[in-house]
């Protein structure tokens, strides 16, 4: 589990420094799929990533807002908050949490219920997702995008 937290981090790492060549207006910009545009989703994948992480743990989830990260230097602020406690979580994970429930308590008040190994690989497979949009945004603008290729990595 830990190996694919670590590939994520790598290639977000990665676009950190893709995004520090881009014009932050092209950062910015809406664009069409996701949760709007380059900055707005690398802010998702932090957030999200940090919100299923708390709510295994029992810990209060907060949704954090993305007026107040509007910039690169401030979503690289953001996962340098919000990386220790996953990194923590990680490191304590043993095969017993693997088959853990937990039971998601919806807006609509109806509830689910997944296994924590479940979740684990979803926040792995959200990431991994948002990044192929990445790569096809930066197509549109003009850039190459950063390789999600895990082979090279030296993971």
């Amino acid at each position: 589990m830990l190996l694919f937290f670590r590939y994520n981090w790598q290639v977000r790492e990665e676009w950190y420094r893709w995004c520090e060549d881009v014009p932050e207006d092209e950062l910015l910009r809406v664009r069409t799929g996701g949760v709007g545009g380059i900055l707005h989703t690398l802010f998702h994948i932090v957030d999200v990533e940090w919100s299923w992480v708390r709510v295994l743990q029992g810990k209060d989830d907060f949704q954090e807002n993305f007026d107040e990260y509007r910039s690169l230097e401030r979503v690289r602020q953001l996962e340098t908050a919000f990386r220790p406690e996953v990194e923590q979580f990680l490191a304590s994970w043993d095969e017993s949490m693997e088959q853990r429930l937990f039971h998601d308590r919806r807006a609509d008040g109806s509830e689910a219920t997944y296994r924590w190994g479940e979740v684990m690989r979803h926040i792995i497979a959200h990431e991994i997702h948002h990044i192929g949009q990445l790569s096809v945004w930066s197509r549109e603008i003009g850039k190459k995008p950063v390789s999600a290729n895990f082979i090279g990595k030296g993971l």
